[in-house]
């Protein structure tokens, strides 16, 4: 036995395995979220505090409380136990690669990319940067749609304002061009107006039943989310997303996602950067 002043701290609520099992079931069924047994420690720090906030004795009212409600705090309890870990121009050769792309989607027609996982903001801020570099504009014929199923990343993404931390691995160009002081002492930075007039924002659960988007996209990034599901789930998004993607579209993931399970769906342009296979893509050209 571990001397005293080196065991463990109790709890501050008794956390079973039977309620590890109940929030790994709910998770699943409500955001796709698949959790691995050694999730249990992450998974009791990060609902306390809704257990404190609520002012409950147990996890198990808690449970309950989550499984009888389809509103608030349903969403509080998939914000909880989503992982919003990003950062501007992440896995930077898919910007380069955007960036070639975009004057040759653009001819006659608007752009239209949707990340899927947008988190706090990062992301699609550094689509939006993209598209204004590549056609040296502020108003190019492009759009950046923005979705994620944390509502907290979400009002985050929609505020554009960053700790100077958060953008320190941007150039100083980068930095002048898109922020603005948010504060006297430079601490915090905002997305400037014509930047975030780029991009809409919306909820988006990936494992809904009708996605609230209906016109076809010429690029979806859906990337460093699907490590987060098994493998069937997995799959029924990436053939969701074919619809929705132009012949010529593309598809970007994480480092760590390869679509290695939907070779007869995409294939590989190398790089975690996938092309829809012939006769896949969205059948009607809208928009």
């Amino acid at each position: 036995m571990l001397p005293a002043e080196q065991r463990p701290a109790p709890r501050e609520f008794l956390f079973t395995f039977a309620d590890f099992e109940r929030v790994r079931r709910l998770i699943h069924e409500r955001a796709g979220i698949a959790l691995g047994d050694h999730k249990q420690e992450m998974v009791y720090s990060r609902l306390v505090r809704r257990l404190r906030a609520l002012k409950l004795e147990c996890f198990r009212s808690y449970l309950d409380l989550v499984e009888a409600d389809r509103g608030a705090e349903c969403n509080e309890f998939t914000n909880a136990l989503t992982t919003n870990l990003t950062a501007f121009f992440r896995e930077a050769h898919h910007f380069d690669l955007l960036r070639e792309r975009l004057r040759t989607w653009a001819l006659g027609r608007r752009v239209r990319i949707w990340c899927a996982a947008s988190s706090t903001g990062e992301e699609p801020y550094s689509i939006a940067m993209t598209m204004v570099e590549a056609f040296s504009s502020w108003t190019p014929p492009c759009e950046v749609i923005a979705s994620d199923v944390d509502t907290t990343a979400l009002r985050k993404a929609e505020q554009g304002l960053y700790a100077l931390e958060r953008v320190k691995k941007l150039d100083a160009e980068r930095l002048r061009r898109y922020f603005v002081k948010a504060s006297h002492d430079g601490a915090q930075l905002r997305i400037r107006p014509e930047l975030r007039s780029l991009v809409s924002f919306q909820r988006v659960n990936l494992l809904s039943a009708q996605w609230p988007l209906n016109v076809p996209c010429d690029a979806v990034f859906c990337r460093n989310v699907l490590i987060y599901f098994d493998r069937a789930t997995q799959r029924r998004i990436i053939e969701r997303f074919l619809p929705l993607l132009r012949a010529e579209g593309l598809l970007f993931v994480g480092h760590s996602e390869g679509l290695f399970h939907c070779t007869d769906l995409f294939r590989s342009l190398g790089r975690t950067v996938y092309a829809p296979l012939a006769g896949r893509a969205a059948s009607v050209e809208r928009g």
